[in-house]
């Protein structure tokens, strides 16, 4: 089974970009995508063979995830069930016969950790929404995570150090989340290579290759054997993101 996650930065812009063309040459089985930036009605997208599943943000322009699925699920769920976390449409769970798959798009801190309290929040109640769901089945995470993990996972990583998405605290809940039971599957299969999944669209970020790995596919510990590989697509352009793969033996 192929997966692809990407975080898309408005689709009605994307689309304009080769985004379908893509898409249809990935021939992902799962495709999530994060930052659609719609509301109901603003697009009629949809892939042959694919199940389609939104959720919108009730701020018009922003955030917004989407699942597009050739394999039917059991159920569909939006939010994780805390009323101050969903009303931003971050997160979609699908339900599947022995694992569920969640699309997330993480909050950022914003310049100057103005909304870091906030993300402590989200971060602490998305690891007990996930254990939640482990305690069932299996999982499989995918999406804009907003954090850097380690220095290998942006380019400078001294400078950054106290910027969002790479401060202390949201590196800590990243490694709370991963000791809770769960594996960057990425870094699980390549712990010394060094590639970024985005990049700033100022200072000629990406032609500098001057980036970060902020976007991922994570599973449960029991599930990582039946990981065949985990790949970033940094040659596919559009976004300021590029699209990550995660396919299962």
């Amino acid at each position: 089974m192929k997966m692809i996650s990407w975080n898309v930065n408005g689709l009605r812009a994307i689309e304009k970009k080769g985004f379908r063309e893509e898409i249809e040459r990935l021939s992902p089985d799962i495709l999530a995508l994060q930052e659609t930036k719609l509301q109901e009605g603003q697009t009629d997208m949809a892939f042959e063979g694919y199940s389609t599943y939104w959720n919108y943000a009730e701020r018009k322009g922003y955030s917004g995830t989407a699942v597009f699925t050739r394999i039917k699920p059991l159920s569909v769920a939006y939010g994780m069930g805390v009323d101050i976390h969903d009303h931003e449409g971050r997160l979609i769970t699908l339900e599947f016969d022995d694992h569920y798959f969640v699309c997330v798009y993480v909050p950022n801190a914003q310049d100057g950790l103005k909304r870091l309290d906030y993300r402590m929040s989200w971060e602490d109640d998305f690891r007990s929404y996930l254990r939640g769901l482990d305690r069932k089945k299996p999982v499989i995470i995918c999406g804009d995570m907003n954090v850097a993990h380690n220095e290998i996972d942006l380019k400078n990583p001294q400078s950054n150090r106290h910027n969002a998405g790479f401060s202390d605290e949201e590196r800590g809940k990243f490694s709370e989340l991963l000791a809770a039971g769960f594996k960057d599957t990425y870094r699980t299969l390549h712990p010394d290579t060094v590639e970024y999944s985005w990049w700033s669209y100022r200072f000629k970020a990406r032609e500098r290759n001057s980036g970060w790995r902020i976007d991922y596919f994570l599973v449960s510990d029991r599930l990582m054997s039946g990981v065949d590989t985990a790949s970033i697509h940094t040659d596919v352009l559009g976004s300021d993101h590029c699209p990550v793969e995660l396919s299962l033996k």
